[in-house]
């Protein structure tokens, strides 16, 4: 078993991630799996036997690599403002943020790795992110957020409808809501502008196709 410390979570992905740079932006060092470690053929009866939640944040998923890659090239969109990077996973999005001059990043995941991850992945690019395991779908989104941002979050259709309520709840108080997508089944067809669109390299373990067309939105 993993020790249950953010020091155990941290040494275990040090010990069983690859410290690379994800293909659409290679100006972000991240801890990932892929066929060469020891995380990448395991099955979830064996993530489950050693204490390990699904690891989303061991991969750099095509919506948070779109609006990663959109927040370097338009550092206008986030330079000295305050950032939440909502379901974070390995923190690409909020790292981004902060290399493009956000002010402040807050990475918001549920999955305790994802603190770890995070952690180790802020260090590998040289800035600062706090973090909260809190499910901030709860309460309204932070009333200091100057922007909200999420990746990949329209795997679910419950989950999506939540998401999507409380981001439009965020974007009516003030907050500019920015997400990246690949065209995910249940995401919304209607009450969103497209700022980019990109092709991203992903790999076919986790997606149905080598690259993906990804798109970053804003709400209308």
């Amino acid at each position: 078993m993993i020790p249950a410390t953010p020091q155990g979570r941290r040494a275990f992905i040090r010990a069983n991630t690859r410290l690379q740079r994800p293909p659409h932006t290679p100006e972000i060092a991240l801890h990932l799996a892929d066929e060469i470690t020891p995380i990448w053929k395991l099955t979830e009866e064996a993530l489950e036997e050693i204490g390990l939640p699904p690891p989303f944040w061991a991969f750099a998923w095509a919506g948070g690599q779109a609006l990663a890659r959109y927040l370097i090239d338009t550092p206008e969109a986030v330079a000295g403002r305050r950032v939440v990077d909502f379901a974070s996973g390995s923190g690409i999005v909020g790292i981004a943020a902060m290399l493009a001059g956000a002010s402040e990043a807050l990475c918001a995941d549920i999955d305790p790795y994802c603190e770890a991850a995070l952690a180790e992945n802020a260090q590998a690019n040289g800035v600062a992110c706090r973090f909260t395991g809190d499910d901030l779908l709860d309460a309204p989104a932070p009333a200091w957020a100057d922007v909200i941002l999420a990746g990949d979050i329209c795997y679910e259709r419950p989950l999506a409808e939540r998401v999507m309520a409380w981001l439009g709840a965020a974007r009516d108080v003030g907050a500019t809501v920015l997400i990246g997508d690949p065209g995910r089944s249940y995401f919304p067809r209607s009450g969103l502008v497209k700022l980019a669109e990109y092709q991203v390299p992903t790999t076919r373990e986790l997606e149905d196709m080598a690259v993906k067309k990804t798109a970053v939105w804003t709400l209308a």
